[in-house]
């Protein structure tokens, strides 16, 4: 790989601030009139959830860089405004694990419709700009910073809606019992 031009280092670093704000932007407006209100700390729970499935309020806070007792309470509100469900487990009832409800799952999915829609029409509007470089450079950078591309995720799998558990009669497909929220 051949070395960067001197000083590059601050240019990108300016560069990738205005790019964070507007993708900040993006990921607001996505948001907007698409059902129970929430934050983007909400948005990236549920979304820890379609990525890794079930979890403990424990691994989410613990992915989210935040306080146990935090990650706990946004699931507490998330549960209350029906976008996740708690499963008990049978052979442990200490052990409770969330997960997607349908109306979690089909909010991850219109949330992610929206963002695509709107970053394609700004690389539409800056085609001149996109080179297999820029878009190299910026998939390193959100493999440095932990992220999962969404296309190892999402593409090529059924929508977050039809990932989302199936119950019957209060049961979960995995010897887990769903509690009320």
């Amino acid at each position: 790989m051949a070395e960067p031009p001197p000083g590059i280092e601050g240019e990108a670093v300016t560069a990738l601030l205005a790019a964070s704000d507007a993708l900040v932007g993006v990921a607001t407006r996505s948001l907007a009139g698409t059902g129970p209100e929430i934050t983007l700390s909400q948005l990236r729970t549920l979304v820890v959830l379609a990525v890794r499935g079930p979890q403990r309020a424990a691994e989410i806070a613990a992915e989210l860089g935040v306080a146990p007792s935090a990650g706990t309470r946004m699931c507490d509100r998330l549960a209350a405004k029906g976008l996740l469900r708690r499963d008990r487990s049978t052979d442990d009832r200490r052990v409770v694990r969330l997960r997607l409800s349908a109306a979690g799952a089909a909010l991850v999915d219109e949330v992610f419709r929206r963002r695509r829609e709107a970053l394609s029409r700004i690389v539409a509007d800056t085609a001149a700009h996109w080179c297999p470089e820029a878009v190299a450079a910026l998939t390193a950078f959100a493999v440095a910073a932990g992220e999962t591309p969404e296309r190892q995720w999402c593409h090529g799998r059924p929508a977050a809606r039809e990932r989302a558990p199936r119950l019957r009669a209060g049961h979960g497909s995995t010897g887990t019992r769903a509690s009320t929220v």
